[in-house]
């Protein structure tokens, strides 16, 4: 892997840690891997590592183990959080019923400089850049550095509203990791909203960064800050991007949604129902990135298409990018891409159609050739279609491989070709874009599970906004009724699951 230079001040974290807790990490000897401490009053205390917990004495946490540690970190804030200066260090505290502090999270925060490389040209397109991905993945380590090159390379006027003092480290002089960017703290989270619009109000920034953008206020707030012109640089709760657009508070981020009545002549043209989903207005982020692994990406370039194909029932494929060993930057698929794309596929004869309609009368064989069987078989399930997969491809009916495979042994491919076996080729290894590989490949209109209950979900809105009678859906297990129950706050209308497992179901009403 390309090198990347860390630091993480853990001297300073160990001198406020009890003694004998320290001495028990110093001998572990695991610095770079140490992710937190953690002191339970009664309990051993440990020590956090990728997938492994261990102890750290025999002796539990005693209330003056504690309080020492209490003592040398800074104040704790409303959200029960504490750092120690000039470190990134973060230090969370749990509390009894009466307040006293019973446990502490002693999270190690490290500034790792050259983990924006990957997307340096984005961030330097002055867009607004929303991050995505889940937690402990690195977008704050993200965010923090894409300030530096702003301010220090871009010589850009760079503010950082900092609620949790994540980015830029606790106390009043921030982390140097932020190079010249200038810091905001906020006393209250509640107040964030109030701040970011401060910033811009009162210190005239020409990006401001923000970290875990959460309410419907800060939603607005980043609105009204990107429609003065500020470039927004900042990180959502979410790890994609069709996560926001069916969260009802931070779909304004990518545009909002709402439903719109359309004429008669209109439906028809567009051979959909008459009530339909839109987005409200432009994104407030131009681009969104969703951050897969550590070095690897998936770029949203043009959000508001992406959110309008969404809305449509279409599938887009965004930019997927990896930093490879040497530090290269390998594209493996880009946005305006198709979300698959298919090679030589010869017309089957009416003997391959079984009345249903699908194109197999019996099971279709597949030969995966470096496609993960775990999303083949799961878009298979999906579908519903009759399908073995085969370990050779001369047995094979059809070929399922990656371009990245198909560009280093296209010969192979093609004597496949001519020997009458179709090759799909998949332009990276999604779900997503294996169930539309496969859909060509059945000839398939039918949907995925999810698919299926937010299509009867829509029809059942339509039909409470047409009539204003209630309905009930099918059972679906919790996580189809969840998004079920998202579509519908979507439209204004109440929803609630009734029933028990395994026929609870959701209840569509005004």
């Amino acid at each position: 892997m390309p090198e990347l230079k860390i630091t993480d001040d853990l001297d300073l974290l160990f001198s406020a840690l009890p003694p004998r807790v320290v001495s028990r990490l110093r001998d572990v000897n695991r610095r770079e891997e140490l992710l937190e401490v953690v002191l339970d009053l009664g309990r051993q205390p440990e020590a956090r590592f990728p997938g492994e917990a261990i102890s750290l004495s025999p002796e539990p946490v005693t209330r003056e183990d504690i309080d020492y540690v209490v003592a040398r970190v800074g104040a704790f804030t409303e959200d029960n959080r504490a750092g120690i200066e000039r470190t990134l260090h973060r230090i969370s505290a749990m509390r009894n019923r009466q307040s006293r502090i019973v446990g502490l999270t002693c999270r190690i925060g490290r500034c790792v400089y050259g983990t924006v490389d990957i997307i340096r040209d984005v961030v330097n397109s002055g867009k607004s850049i929303l991050l995505l991905g889940r937690p402990g993945i690195g977008k704050t380590t993200r965010l923090r550095e894409v300030a530096r090159i702003l301010a220090d390379e871009a010589n850009k006027r760079v503010v950082i509203v900092d609620t949790s003092n994540e980015i830029a480290g606790d106390g009043d002089i921030p982390h140097p990791g932020i190079g010249r960017a200038r810091r905001m703290q906020v006393q209250r989270p509640q107040l964030q909203h109030a701040v970011m619009i401060e910033a811009v109000e009162n210190h005239m920034p020409e990006v401001i960064v923000i970290d875990e953008i959460g309410t419907e206020a800060e939603a607005l707030a980043s609105r009204t800050i990107a429609e003065r012109g500020v470039q927004l640089i900042g990180t959502a709760h979410g790890n994609t991007l069709d996560n926001l657009i069916v969260n009802p508070t931070l779909s304004d981020l990518i545009g909002g949604i709402h439903a719109v009545t359309l004429s008669d002549e209109e439906a028809k043209r567009r051979g959909t129902q008459k009530t339909v989903l839109e987005r409200k207005a432009p994104p407030t982020f131009d681009v969104v990135t969703e951050i897969m692994e550590i070095n690897k990406l998936a770029i949203h370039h043009d959000v508001a298409s992406v959110v309008d194909a969404y809305l449509r029932g279409m599938v887009t494929t965004p930019e997927i990018r990896q930093l490879k060993p040497d530090g290269e930057v390998e594209i493996i698929a880009g946005q305006e891409m198709g979300a698959y794309e298919h090679l030589a596929l010869p017309r089957m004869g009416p003997d391959h159609v079984a009345e249903t309609g699908a194109p197999y009368g019996r099971e279709l064989r597949l030969f995966p050739f470096g496609v993960s069987r775990n999303k083949l078989e799961r878009a298979l399930h999906d579908l519903n279609v009759r399908a073995q997969i085969v370990k050779y491809a001369d047995q094979a009916d059809v070929i399922l491989t990656l371009k990245a495979h198909y560009r280093r042994d296209t010969g192979k491919f093609q004597e496949a070709v001519a020997a009458g076996i179709p090759v799909h080729v998949v332009r990276s290894n999604t779900y997503q874009q294996l169930l539309g590989a496969l859909r060509e490949v059945y000839n398939l209109s039918r949907m995925s599970a999810e698919e299926r209950a937010l299509q009867e979900a829509q029809r059942a809105i339509e039909h409470v906004l047409q009539t204003s009678e209630p309905i009930e859906l099918a059972p679906q297990p919790s996580y189809l009724r969840r998004l079920q129950h998202q579509l519908v706050n979507q439209y204004e209308l109440n929803s609630q699951s009734m029933g028990a497992e395994p026929v609870r179901r959701v209840r569509v009403s005004k």
